[in-house]
């Protein structure tokens, strides 16, 4: 038998919390596996050198008409290992968060589309999950997800460590580019954690190795040589029509932006294996009419009961820490006040369960 947590937290506005416990049974809870296994099959090879030998396709929704001569428009898909920067990158070029971010490798699981609009250009950013060698179920999942935005983006720009650029991961990904057939941009990022006199050296080798329209140092988090990276983007872009009205910023829903933001909470507070085996589920959400205000209801799901009682805390507490974080960021992305109701519940396995990672809308096929 487990317990269910709920945590209701009305807006700052010196109103009452409270707490309420139901019992709900699950099936015994299987062994969970590691997110990543040495093992790489063949399959997944096979699908990554058809991804990007493709060629882009066409995304998003109908063109709008072209604004003027010389406007620049297309995907751009930012790949490259676990926790190289990617979603830093994105959220600084956009000047917005949009993306969740962690130190924790793995964090980003979806394809996210981040749109920005300049007179001359329209760059339609495509976020990805870290590729790796991945045997469980939703790892692999995440990595097709990369891949297949890597397949359809008009350009690629690969993304490595400047403090570890050489990785296992790297490689693999290096292996791959080999059949890209769109142009391709490196950004070695994290510059500013090591010596100027290494980058050089760094720069001429990963030249050496694949046809790099362009390679750029950079700093994701302090912003340096970001904008010279983005003016580059733009010269290795088609010109056509803008895919999106100039004040749109993403394909995604409200929702998916609420639940990304409660797990990127779990990720700040929680530690080990909780991250990896948590998915959060949006049930409702709402709009009162008598007061600005939503009312957000939403399940945070793990694997073991053990896990279940980590995210709750003691008292409840790591749980309402995890409440009113998420909310005050809710709050500030929605642009009004939240009821942030918030469960925990246990859904043994749900990372190797085809059935669960397509209700989560991780499965790609």
């Amino acid at each position: 038998m487990g317990t269910e947590e709920e945590l209701r937290r009305w807006p700052t506005d010196g109103s009452e919390e409270e707490m309420d416990e139901e019992d709900e049974e699950w099936e015994e809870e299987e062994d969970d596996e590691e997110a990543q296994e040495e093992d790489w099959e063949e399959e997944e090879d096979e699908t990554f050198d058809d991804e990007l030998s493709t060629g882009p396709e066409t995304l998003g929704p109908t063109e709008a008409p072209l604004p003027r001569e010389g406007f620049k428009a297309g995907f751009i898909a930012l790949i490259g290992r676990p926790n190289v920067g990617k979603s830093t990158l994105m959220n600084r070029l956009l000047g917005r968060k949009l993306s969740i971010i962690s130190p924790k490798p793995q964090t980003t699981r979806h394809r996210i589309l981040g749109v920005k609009t300049l007179p001359q250009a329209q760059l339609l950013f495509l976020d990805t999950p870290g590729i790796h060698r991945a045997q469980v179920l939703l790892n692999r999942e995440m990595v097709k997800a990369a891949l297949k935005a890597a397949g359809e983006a008009d350009l690629i720009l690969w993304m490595v460590d400047a403090e570890d650029p050489f990785t296992d991961d790297d490689q693999l990904i290096l292996e791959a580019l080999q059949k890209a057939r769109v142009p391709l941009l490196l950004a070695i990022n994290k510059v500013d954690l090591v010596k100027k006199e290494t980058l050089l050296p760094l720069i001429e080798r990963f030249r050496q190795r694949l046809p790099f329209k362009e390679i750029v140092p950079i700093s994701a988090t302090e912003g340096d040589n970001v904008e010279r990276l983005e003016e580059l983007l733009i010269t290795y872009l088609p010109e056509g029509h803008p895919f999106y009205p100039e004040d749109q910023l993403t394909d995604r829903s409200e929702r998916f932006f609420i639940a990304e933001l409660i797990r990127e909470k779990v990720h700040h507070f929680c530690h080990q294996e909780i991250p990896y085996a948590v998915a959060v589920e949006v049930e409702s959400f709402k709009e009162r009419k008598e007061r600005p205000l939503v009312e957000i209801q939403a399940t945070i799901y793990v694997e073991k009961d053990s896990q279940k009682g980590i995210v709750i805390g003691a008292g409840g507490r790591m749980l309402k820490k995890i409440g009113e974080i998420a909310r005050q960021e809710i709050e500030a992305f929605l642009g009004t006040q939240v009821f942030l109701h918030l469960w925990v519940k246990v859904r043994p396995a749900w990372r190797k369960d085809e059935h669960a990672l397509k209700e989560f809308g991780y499965f790609q096929r």
